[in-house]
C-alpha cells in the first residue's frame, strides 16, 4: 500500500505534467504502488482543472496552443513580435516569392513584420488574412472551407485541396507542440493533416515556437523536426534543455532577441 497522501501524489503528477512529461497511467501506479484506477481519478481530476489533456493509457502535457485562437491572439504580443522579426531576418524573403502563412497568433505577429517587397502570401487563417487586406504591396489569397474557431481558420478537404494547387517558396508552419523525439505536432487531426499538405507543396519550411511548446507534444503528429528549414526561438530558449538537444542533433535553431 502506498504510503504517499492522494493529494500529495497528485501533486506530484501535476508538477510532472507542468514541466512537459508524459505519463502513462500504468507507470505511475507501479510507482505509487496505487491501482490504476487511482491513477486515472487523479488525471481526471488534473485534466478538470485544465492541468493535463487526457490520453487513452495516460495524459499529456498542455501546449498553450490548446487554448482558442480568439485567446492566444492577445497574449505575449511582445515575445511574439520578437520571434517573428527574427524569424522574417533569417528567412531572407526576396521579392516575388510565394510565402504561406499557417494558422497561428505567432504567424499573425509575422504577417505584421512582412516586408513590403512585392510578395504573393497565402494563408488559412482568418486573422491574417484580414491583418494582410489593406496591404496593396502583395497579393493574398485566402483559403477556404469551414471556418473552425477554436483554431482560428479552414483546416478541411476543401482547404487541403486548395493547397494542394500551390506551389509555395516558403511555408511558416504552426504548430501546437514541438519536441525533438515528437516532432510537430498538433491537437487536431484535421489540423495536422491540413499541416502536412502544406509542407508537401513547400519549399523551404520554418516554424516559430514561444518557450511554452518546447518538449510538449499533442497526439497528431505534423512531422519530424528535420522537415522543418529553421526553427525560431525565444531569447529566453537559449538555455533549455530541448533546444541544446536539438542543436546537437543538427537542427538549425535561430534564436530570437529580447523583447521590447
Amino acid at each position: 500500500m502506498s504510503k504517499v497522501p492522494p493529494k500529495d501524489r497528485r501533486e506530484t503528477i501535476g508538477v510532472r505534467l507542468s514541466e512537459g512529461c508524459s505519463l502513462s497511467a500504468t507507470a505511475l501506479a507501479e510507482e505509487f504502488d496505487v491501482s490504476p484506477d487511482a491513477i486515472r481519478r487523479d488525471l481526471r481530476a488534473l485534466a478538470a482543472e485544465g492541468r493535463c489533456r487526457r490520453v487513452y493509457g495516460g495524459a499529456l502535457p498542455l501546449s498553450p496552443a490548446s487554448t482558442p485562437m480568439r485567446v492566444r491572439g492577445q497574449e505575449a504580443a511582445g515575445r511574439k513580435a520578437a520571434l517573428a522579426a527574427a524569424a522574417a531576418a533569417a528567412a531572407r524573403i526576396r521579392p516575388g516569392e510565394f510565402l504561406f502563412l499557417d494558422n497561428g497568433s505567432t504567424n499573425l505577429a509575422l504577417a505584421r513584420a512582412l516586408p513590403a517587397i512585392e510578395l504573393t502570401v497565402a494563408t488559412n487563417s482568418i486573422a491574417i488574412a484580414a491583418a494582410l487586406a489593406e496591404r496593396d504591396d502583395l497579393q493574398l489569397h485566402v483559403l477556404g472551407g469551414v471556418v473552425r474557431p477554436a483554431i482560428g481558420g479552414c483546416v478541411d478537404a476543401d482547404a487541403v485541396a486548395a493547397v494542394q494547387r500551390m506551389n509555395i517558396d516558403l511555408c511558416f508552419l504552426g504548430a501546437c507542440a514541438v519536441s525533438l523525439d515528437e516532432g510537430v505536432s498538433a491537437f487536431d487531426p484535421e489540423d495536422a493533416a491540413f499541416k502536412r499538405a502544406a509542407l508537401r507543396c513547400s519549399r523551404r519550411a520554418m516554424l516559430l515556437a514561444t518557450a511554452e511548446k518546447l518538449a510538449t507534444r499533442a497526439p497528431y503528429r505534423v512531422a519530424p523536426l528535420d522537415a522543418i528549414d529553421a526553427l525560431v526561438v525565444e531569447h529566453e530558449s537559449a538555455g533549455h534543455a530541448e533546444v541544446n538537444a536539438m542543436r546537437t542533433a543538427g537542427i538549425d535553431v535561430v534564436m530570437a532577441d529580447l523583447p521590447l
